[in-house]
This record gives structure tokens, sequence and C-alpha cells, in this order.
């Protein structure tokens, strides 16, 4: 059991939906336990469960870690079942998703570990209810920002929008991590070039298009080292 009330954490955000949040998280997760910290993943909205009720997406946080809980549902406090934007989910359940409630958890969550790595759904506007955004739930935890990047074409204007509202909205933006999505893309080291020049953030690691993941905690051993000593690494 950790000794202080709140763990250190970031919130992982996305330039859009499937771009690699998930990958990203799983890993910085296992660099972290492999740096000797007791680490926690939590998705505070998943939508999309399978047949069993579950998310794959929880599951793979869930399994790289190792601490103990005391309710394995503050991992993910609402979960949804259709494959939609949450709001949608969230209406056709009939319940409203509260920053309050996501927050709670994350101090529970933060009670049993030394950092808590939080994954938000789809980008950063992606809405949660008539009003609210993820951008609401990363300010009720005021964490700072990792941003991935999904290195396709298009993902210039992406990325510094969502840096823009990131920052717009009061919060750090810690850094930044690319991950592939089209291997053949015309210009790809310039594209990563731009963008190390123009977010003003530094650049924390960059995951190649692949399948396999055995790799991935090592490319961001400097994000976690980066995340426990609460300065900024480039990678």
């Amino acid at each position: 059991m950790r000794s202080a009330t709140l763990a250190q954490g970031v919130f992982i955000a996305g330039t859009d939906t499937g771009v690699g949040k998930t990958r990203v998280a799983v890993a910085l997760l296992q660099a972290l336990e492999r740096r000797g910290s007791i680490a926690l993943g939590m998705k505070p909205v998943a939508t999309g469960l399978d047949e069993s009720g579950n998310h794959e997406d929880v599951m793979l946080l869930r399994a790289a870690s190792s601490a103990t809980l005391a309710d394995p549902l503050d991992i993910s406090p609402y979960r949804l079942v259709p494959p939609v934007s949450p709001h949608l989910a969230a209406r056709w359940a009939g319940i409203t998703i509260e920053p309050e409630r996501i927050a709670a958890a994350y101090g529970r969550l933060a009670r049993c570990c030394d950092v808590v790595v939080v994954e938000g759904t789809g980008g950063w506007l992606a809405p949660l209810g008539e009003a609210l955004t993820m951008a609401d739930v990363a300010r009720a935890l005021a964490l700072p920002v990792v941003l991935v990047v999904g290195l396709r074409l298009g993902c210039l204007n992406h990325a510094l929008l969502t840096a823009r509202a990131i920052r717009a909205d009061g919060l750090a933006l810690a850094g930044w991590i690319g991950s592939v999505l089209e291997p053949q893309m015309l210009g790809l080291e310039e594209n990563v070039a731009t963008l190390t020049l123009r977010l003003a953030a530094p650049r924390l690691g960059l995951l190649a298009h692949s399948a396999e993941r055995s790799a991935d905690a090592a490319q961001l051993g400097s994000a976690a080292a980066a995340l426990l000593s609460g300065g900024e690494r480039s990678a």
C-alpha cells in the first residue's frame, strides 16, 4: 500500500479513435513496472463490451499491472455495451457520465499504486453527454497529458489542434508519442520532424507499425523515466 494520498499520474490523450492509445498505455505501464514502480491503468469510459461484459482495452490495462485492487471496477467506472460514441451509449443506457465519480475512482486507484496511467476515450473533445467531453474528465483529474499522435495523412493538423486544445483547457502537455499507422506514409520522417518542431513538447517515444508488442515497453522507457522524475525527456 502506498503511503501517499494520491499517486503520480498521467492522462493519455489521442488525436483520434484508433491511434494507439491503449498500446501506449500498456507499454507505459510495463515500462514503469520494469523501473520498480507499481502502476495501474484506468480507462474511465469504455464502450463496446463483448458478450461476457468485458472490454478488450480494460483487460489489457489490467493485465499490464501487478497491483492488487480493492474494487476492479474502479479501473473503468463506466462500461457501456454499444460500440458507439460514449454520449450515445450513455443516453441509450439512461445514465449520465459524471467526472466526479471518475475522479473518486481515480483516488481509490491512486492509493493502491505509485502511478496511474489514465487512457481517454476517442479524441480530446469526444462527447460524453449533452455538454460534457473527454476534456472535462482530464480537467477533473488535473493530470499532465501525453498526446498519442496517429501518424498518417492529416496527422499534423489533428496533433496541432489537439495540443492547442489541451493547453487552452489549462492542462500541461508533458509530451507526445508517435504511433505509426501507415508504414508507407509519404514523408513519414518529415512529418515526425515537423511535429517535433511545432508541438513545443518533447517527443517521448515512437512506436513502429507492428503487431508485435514485445519491444513497446523498451521503446517507452524514456517516457516512464520522464514521468517518474517529473521532468521532460525526448526520445
